[in-house]
């Protein structure tokens, strides 16, 4: 936005020099971009942000002005008043209808008649101020209409009204592949999706954009039509990429245009045209103005010492609003109820009026505080169990994927019945058909595609939300393991062929609900059989909960698939009834400071007896001195009785406090053996 020194003082006194002014506009907010001396003026250039189309005028930023340097603003006044007036000076018995189809499009739609207009070129003080600003001086009519446009916000716009037809203006939707010859000499061809003013036969402009050649106002024209108006922003945007124009008006219309400034730019163009053109205003007319309810918003002045650190004075803060348009009407000492003037749509709640009155009572002026900062331990949240949950994965060596949340219907086959799955009513491809209700189809595409890039082993991971139709959305964990990597245990041993299976599920998961709290260290999830041979329910919690399950794709789906001469294994894991439970706060327990002792026991075991049962009868004898217990060796075959496997179980025991003797281990460690041999059976090798 452009304007000069000059021009912005017809309307505010001001004795800031323009350099001075433009450091004051913008410490307020209206960054001046550039500052240049022409002649014997100054032009101003500003950064407009989007929400503030009322700084896209001269009286916008004169009202800036006022209330930065508490002066008062002058001369705008005088065309509210001429609006108040709204009567032609000559009526005749000229007839105008004006058609609205659709008031959304154009809430309103004003239109003068002024007779005997005589088009030449314009007076200096127009032209040059036109000039100035970057607007070409084209004639008297047409800079008229540019310089209200720069001086209100309102765009207008000059019809030659001999040429348009039938007694008529009609603001409507082009007809498709209707046509029109813009002034810039372009041929256009229109859509429905286009605002166009249009008399009885034709369109005459693209509203809001820019004027017809047809009825362009030329050296030829007496009679002028004098069009302001209101625009729908959006469809004036749209409109203006699709014809790919751009214009002052568009700009302006784009942002909103003041509806309570409308008629007094008209009537001050009016104006002007009876002064330097010496026509007369014979007709005015206009749609049905829309009814706008009056907005108000609470303001509590105290708040400017919460949100702003400064305190600062009901009197001040009063002025402040005065100056810049708004109304205020006090309900109680500290509180204002304050009243939104029609040129600030972008103020809305409180914090907005705080914002304007920091602006303008000045960011240097308050002062630097340090923020009070109350120390307080965060709360775990779903997004940190998922953070949590991805570092243990990607830990174990698994890689994260993210796959769409749509996908085909098809793909559901053999993983979910499709009547209890979500569809989408509108979708915009056939592998876009339904929400997804469970991980592994997208996980299964995903092992396809990465088969067919020639990847030998795949161990790959996705947490996500799913869907269900009772409107449900929960995020599930799916992990897919398949192919065989070669393992290297030094130069002394051979290489190893580990081939992805279904352990590899039950390993994964058992170490991440171990690491999760869910299970003790030596505890193990338990894995029910599912429904078909390959699929298996996961338990944890003393098998007392089902979380998920594992799966290996059968036949059909691998074929469908196109995954040939390899196994594909799935897990999924229903995270909403993980991540309640998991252990937010968990002991640790620092490192040993005194050596530990030791002791290995060979046994002797019926298949039948787990581990985990092993380890549990150690720990419940070993009492607090046992640390820790692993298998180092597992044997089955020659000196081993048929039914029976051989195993090797090395037990840490230390102590917190003191360096353990031989004695006192071996005491402990032969009540181990004896437990071992008593209730488990267990024959001592």
């Amino acid at each position: 936005m452009k304007f000069t020194y000059n021009w912005l003082k017809d309307f505010v006194e001001t004795k800031l020099t323009a350099g001075q002014l433009a450091g004051k506009l913008t410490m307020a907010g209206l960054e001046v971009t550039s500052l240049e001396e022409k002649g014997k003026d100054f032009v101003f250039e500003i950064e407009v942000t989007s929400n503030r189309p009322d700084w896209l005028s001269v009286i916008g930023i004169a009202r800036e002005v006022a209330a930065i340097t508490g002066k008062k603003i002058k001369g705008a006044t005088r065309a509210v008043n001429r609006q108040s007036a709204g009567k032609c000076k000559k009526p005749c018995e000229d007839t105008l209808a004006i058609q609205v189809e659709n008031k959304k499009d154009c809430p309103l739609y004003t239109a003068k008649v002024i007779r005997n207009v005589e088009v030449g070129p314009s007076p200096d003080w127009l032209r040059e101020r036109l000039e100035l600003v970057g607007c070409r001086s084209v004639n008297n009519v047409v800079d008229i209409t540019n310089y209200i446009l720069f001086t209100f916000g309102e765009p207008l716009h000059a019809f030659d009204l001999d040429i348009l037809k039938g007694d008529m203006i009609c603001v409507r939707r082009a007809r498709s592949k209707e046509k029109i010859t813009t002034i810039d000499g372009e041929p256009k061809e229109l859509n429905e999706n286009i605002l166009v003013i249009a008399d009885r036969d034709n369109p005459v402009a693209v509203a809001g954009v820019m004027g017809g050649r047809n009825s362009e106002v030329t050296e030829k024209t007496k009679n002028v039509l004098l069009e302001a108006a209101v625009f729908e922003p959006v469809l004036i945007r749209r409109g203006r990429r699709a014809l790919g124009l751009q214009s002052e008006s568009s700009y302006r219309f784009e942002r909103g245009v003041d509806l309570e400034m409308v008629e007094p730019a008209s009537w001050e163009a009016e104006r002007l045209l009876q002064d330097i053109c010496g026509g007369s205003c014979v007709l005015a007319k206009a749609s049905t103005r829309p009814k706008k309810k009056p907005r108000t918003v609470a303001l509590d002045t105290s708040d400017t010492k919460k949100f702003l650190g400064a305190d600062i004075a009901v009197s001040k803060i009063k002025s402040i609003l005065s100056g810049l348009g708004f109304s205020w009407k006090a309900k109680s000492a500290k509180r204002l109820s304050v009243g939104i003037p029609s040129h600030r749509p972008d103020v809305a709640v409180a914090v907005d009026l705080l914002e304007e009155i920091a602006r303008i009572y000045g960011y240097e002026k308050i002062p630097n505080t340090l923020p009070a900062v109350k120390p307080r331990v965060p709360e775990f949240q779903e997004r940190d169990a998922i953070r949590l949950i991805k570092n243990i994965l990607v830990g174990l060596g698994l890689q994260e994927v993210i796959t769409y949340s749509l996908i085909e219907r098809g793909r559901l086959k053999g993983f979910f019945p499709e009547q209890e799955a979500v569809a989408i009513a509108n979708p915009l491809s056939s592998e876009q058909e339904m929400l997804r209700p469970t991980l592994m189809p997208s996980l299964s595409a995903a092992v396809a595609y990465n088969l067919q890039q020639k990847a030998p082993y795949i161990s790959i991971f996705e947490i996500a939300k799913v869907y269900q139709v009772n409107g449900k959305e929960t995020y599930h964990l799916g992990i897919a393991f398949c192919g065989t990597r070669s393992l290297w245990f030094g130069p002394q041993s051979p290489h190893a062929n580990d081939q992805a299976g279904i352990l590899h599920l039950r390993g994964v998961l058992d170490v991440l609900f171990q690491r999760l709290g869910l299970l003790a260290p030596a505890e193990a999830c338990h894995f029910a059989q599912g429904q078909g041979l390959d699929e298996y329910s996961v338990q944890v919690q003393k098998k007392t909960m089902t979380v998920g399950m594992l799966k290996r794709l059968p036949g059909e789906i691998l074929d469908r698939l196109d995954i040939k001469h390899r196994e594909v294994f799935l897990a999924e894991v229903d995270l909403g009834k993980i991540i309640p439970r998991i252990q937010k706060i968990r002991p640790i327990r620092p490192p040993a400071r005194y050596p530990g002792i030791t002791r290995d026991i060979s046994l002797s075991l019926p298949q039948g007896i787990t581990f985990e049962k092993i380890s549990q009868e150690i720990s419940n004898n070993g009492k607090e001195l046992l640390q820790e217990v692993k298998m180092s060796d597992y044997y089955t075959g020659k000196h081993i009785s048929a039914g029976h496997k051989g195993l090797t179980v090395s037990c840490l025991y230390c102590s917190a406090e003191r360096t353990l003797t031989d004695a006192e281990v071996n005491t402990i460690h032969a009540q181990v053996i004896k437990a071992l041999q008593e209730k488990l059976g267990a024959t001592i090798r």
